[in-house]
């Protein structure tokens, strides 16, 4: 779990080296912002701002909502994205209609991937659960193949876990 990373830190967290330190800083500055803020918009917002300012290598990071038949567009940082996704389709459908996180080294092995943008290679994407409710998805995409490893699936899993509430709405 405190694999080192094989890139440099970010320029704003110097001193997180490892993936468990950055998860953990993440998570600290997530709880952070969306302490007492009752709007589940505003807050995924705020987390996809702080994931991409926080973690390297990405280039999409953000969540889809479950709007009770699909997954749809929420707030991200990154290129424009594919607005709908059907449950069970691509990688983003698959962890919601699983409800079971998906680490995905090469996105073009992976039967039926959605590609939004052309230069994700690898993708992580995490499932947000509340009460037994799904209530979307975190994603993030690499343009880098292997990007996403167990440390980062169980960082992002503990970040979705907790802010949940948050999500909700």
């Amino acid at each position: 779990m405190n694999a080192m990373y094989d890139f440099a830190p970010t320029p704003d967290h110097p001193g997180a080296t490892d993936k468990a330190t950055l998860h953990a800083d993440l998570l600290s500055a997530a709880r952070a912002v969306t302490g007492g803020e009752p709007d589940a918009i505003a807050n995924m917002a705020n987390v996809a701002a702080l994931i991409w300012q926080f973690m390297p290598d990405l280039n999409w990071a953000g969540f889809y909502r479950f709007d009770g038949t699909e997954l749809v567009l929420g707030p991200f940082q990154g290129k424009a994205a594919c607005i709908r996704i059907p449950l069970g389709k691509g990688v983003c459908g698959t962890a919601a209609a699983t409800r079971e996180t998906q680490l995905v080294e090469d996105v073009h092995a992976f039967p039926g991937h959605i590609a939004c943008d052309a230069a994700s290679a690898s993708e992580v994407v995490v499932p947000i659960i509340h009460e037994g409710r799904l209530i979307g998805v975190l994603d993030l995409d690499s343009p880098r193949v292997s990007r996403f490893d167990a440390a980062d699936a169980a960082g992002l899993e503990a970040l979705c876990a907790a802010l949940a509430p948050a999500f909700a709405g």
